[in-house]
Parts: C-alpha cells; structure tokens; sequence
C-alpha cells in the first residue's frame, strides 16, 4: 500500500453518503448521493464518482460529476436533489443509474458506456402501457432504488417507510425486462414496514429505507436501513422477490449493539440515517456505509469496515474504527488529523445528529471554508468532557508527542487507551486564536489499541491533529 488509508476513505472535504460499492474492470467505484458541507437538506450536489484499484482502498481517484439534477427532464431548473441511486449492468453491457428525485414517487433511469460515466438520461420505469410506476392508482411511493440484474431480467427493490405510517407496507420489489424500464412482473412486499411487521421475523428491526441487494453463491442478501436509522440490517432469502429473512446487523454509525468494550446501547458516536451496502473486493468482504458530521444530517461522509461471510453465510456486526480501510490497525508513529475520530462523545448523552444542529456544547467534526474548499477536517466544539476516539492503533514503544489546539479554551486534554480507561497524562490548553502545537511525552502501552482524547475545563476546543511518536 502506497499510504495509510482511514475512514472516511475519501477527502475529508468530500460528502458522500449512501454508496452503493461495485467492482468494474479492476476498481472499486462507489455511487451515492451527493450532500454539501453546511448544506440545510439533503443531498443538494450533483452525483460524482470516485474509484480505487481493487489493491489498495487508499488509493481514491475523483472521477468527477457524472449526472446532473438537470439531466432529468421533468428537472430542468434543478430545484428537485438527486436522491440515493444504484446502478447495474445490463444485458447489452451498459451501465443503468436508478434513482428518485426527491418529492417525486417515479424511478428515473440514466444509461452509460462507462462505469464512470458521464450518465445521460434514458427513461422512467414502466408498466406495458407506459404507465409510471409509483404514479399508478395502488402504487405507493418510489424511493432508494436497488437493483440487480441476472440474465434478462432486474429486480428492482425501493420504498420508504417511517414507524408508523400505515399508509406505506413495506419495501417493494419489481421485476424489469431486458429494456431495463418495462415492468415484466409487478411490485410485491419483500419486508415489512413497522405496522405491518406483527409475527415476522423483522419486528424491532422494520424496513425504513435504503434496499440494497447482493447475491453470495444461491443466497440473495437484501441490506437495509432499519426504523432505527443508524445500522444497516440484512435479511436473506433463495428467491429474489419472496421469502426474505431478518438474520442481523451488519453495522451501525454509533456503534449500538457492539458491547466487547462497552454496553451494547451505548451510543460512541452522532449516529443518524445510514446507507450502504456489501461488495466482494478480491477474497476479502466490505460493508459501505456512512457517518454524520458538521452537527447535523445533511453532511455525510462515506466510510467501510472489513466483515466476514461466514460459511453459512451469516454476517456478524463490525465496530466502527478510523482504520477501516487500511487492512489492519494504524502505526504508532505520525501526524493524524482528527477528522478520522470513529467516537465522538459527550457527559450529556444522545445518539442521533439532528440533536445536534442547535446546541452548541456538543462536539462535531467539521472544515473550515465553503462547500468545495479542500480544508482539512477538524473537530470543534471540544466542551467539558467532549472525548474523541481513534481506533486501532499499533503502539511500538509509542508516544503521544503533541496535539494541535486553536479556540477559547482553558482546560486539558485527557489522554486514555479507553473511553472509560485509566488517564494516561494530561496536555494543558490555552486561549489561542490560531492552530497551536502543544507539546507532550506521554508513554501509550504496547499493543493494537485505541487513543482517546477527552477534554475537561471551560470554553471550546477545536482539536486539529495529535503526532504520535
């Protein structure tokens, strides 16, 4: 590996959530939808892309923007966002965009020679008679399309369903001719929504959006956002529109239900919406997926952990780390910027970012600039008791050498190898208008471990790298 790789995996002045990962020619490309630092809804930038050799998942080349909102024909003036798509290739080897603009209930369809595109628009998924689906008398809303083709035919999964709404039943299922738009077989329910789940194996853990489907060997694997927002569930069945299965948690963005280094419902991080899905890279398997920052929902970022398929094909939850995609723990020597914290944490609990967006004592990773400046991400708003985590670490006979600090502050930094670990030594921190270098030589055991950093005193902390060494 040319570097070290972290999560998120792409520039941290990049915001892509809802990656769809696929392997094309030899390189990883993920296809998302596209938000906008301080941006005040979803998914307001056009869609790009972004690839990496299928040897080396630090290695991430911008493929630049390749679809517009205004490439939509019923979108010309651009006021309706593209909204999380899929892609698949079809049997005359192009490659199909699925995606739903956002108010809109119809899927709309882009084709390409290239898995990098540029995209053109090709049409609206259909009935014979021309009819669009999702406009239909009976249709429910169209939303997060998924697709996968075998042979002739693709199925198409989509639906969004919040608790309790009883007017959506769950996500559907549509089968689509070797056109790519003509519905061939119609929709039916694979997973049930939250009022209609009684006596399934999905209660607790109902559809809320996000299908993604994959197939391992015989066995088609559906990921899904449950009605907790922050994990992505799988549910498994040998037939692709019947049959499905809850079978677990594949990840979730705070880290709930993980309990080897902490109870299982406490939130490590500002969990939100979550979106992603599984893919093959060489013999190892990824799951996608993405995580909030700026203090709210609508600036997310991509990250992926390594998972393991079990032989009989079960998937066992990962913990979030800030070394997902480096194929092993981080080394103990170097400057790290802080943008990479896997935990994020404060004495005044709460799970989900849109707690956030108001309250001004809780920490968030941010940048500095517009949408679009390449700055470096940083945390801010480090209050009393805020704690930053990174993980996994291998310590050599390593050091905390020094952290970087700006901001009004009066306090010290923390230093453990555990959110609720021994402190290992303190850093004091002063006012300072500009990034300062404050000086340490804190000894770390041996080991993989973590690094945690936890302020206490008054005013805020904007925390910019520490340097290990």
């Amino acid at each position: 590996m040319k570097k070290q790789g972290f999560n998120p995996y792409l520039p941290s002045w990049e915001y892509i959530p809802d990656a769809e990962p696929y392997v094309f020619n030899g390189r990883v490309y993920i296809y998302g939808s596209h938000d906008r630092f301080n941006g005040y809804v979803y998914c307001m930038n056009d869609y790009v892309t972004w690839s990496a050799p299928v040897d080396d998942l630090t290695d991430w080349r911008y493929e630049g923007v390749i679809y517009k909102k205004t490439d939509d024909p019923i979108n010309p003036e651009g006021s309706m966002f593209l909204y999380a798509p899929d892609i698949t290739v079809g049997p005359d080897g192009r490659y199909y965009l699925y995606y739903v603009l956002d108010k809109i209930p119809i899927v709309s369809v882009a084709v390409s020679d290239s898995p990098a595109g540029p995209f053109e628009f090709y049409g609206y998924v259909k009935d014979s008679e021309g009819n669009r689906l999702g406009e239909r008398e009976g249709d429910e809303p169209q939303f997060d399309p998924g697709v996968l083709t075998e042979g002739d035919q693709t199925y198409l999964y989509t639906g969004f369903c919040a608790p309790g709404d009883k007017s959506r039943s769950g996500a559907m299922a549509h089968v689509l001719g070797p056109d790519m738009v003509t519905i061939i077989e119609d929709t039916v329910f694979v997973m049930p929504s939250q009022p209609y789940s009684e006596g399934s194996s999905f209660v607790g853990h109902e559809f809320f959006e996000a299908p993604s489907i994959r197939k391992i060997g015989d066995v088609y694997y559906l990921i899904y956002s449950s009605v907790v927002m922050h994990e992505l569930c799988y549910a498994t069945s040998e037939h692709p529109t019947k049959g499905f299965e809850y079978q677990g948690v594949i990840v979730s963005n705070n880290d709930i239900g993980i309990d080897t280094y902490k109870p299982a419902d406490k939130p490590m991080a500002f969990g939100g919406n979550n979106h992603g899905s599984i893919v093959q890279i060489k013999e190892d398997w990824y799951i996608f997926y993405h995580r909030h920052s700026n203090g709210s929902n609508f600036s997310r970022q991509a990250c992926l952990e390594k998972i393991e398929v079990k032989p009989d094909g079960s998937i066992a939850q990962v913990e979030i780390t800030s070394s997902g995609p480096n194929a092993g723990p981080l080394q103990g020597k170097g400057e790290y910027p802080t943008y990479i914290a896997c935990h994020l944490t404060h004495k005044d609990e709460t799970m989900y970012s849109g707690d956030l967006w108001m309250d001004s004592q809780y920490p968030k990773i941010t940048q500095d600039g517009k949408d679009g400046d390449e700055e470096t991400g940083y945390i801010m708003n480090m209050t009393d008791s805020a704690t930053a985590g990174f993980k996994y670490f291998d310590f050599k006979g390593s050091k905390l050498a020094s952290i970087k600090v700006r901001g009004y502050c009066n306090g010290e930094f923390q230093v453990k190898t555990a959110w609720d670990g021994e402190v290992l030594g303190t850093i004091p921190v002063n006012f300072t208008n500009v990034w300062t270098d404050y000086q340490a030589d804190i000894n770390l055991p041996d080991g993989i471990q973590s690094l945690y950093l936890t302020y206490t005193g008054g005013g805020r902390a904007s925390l910019g790298s520490f340097t290990l060494a």
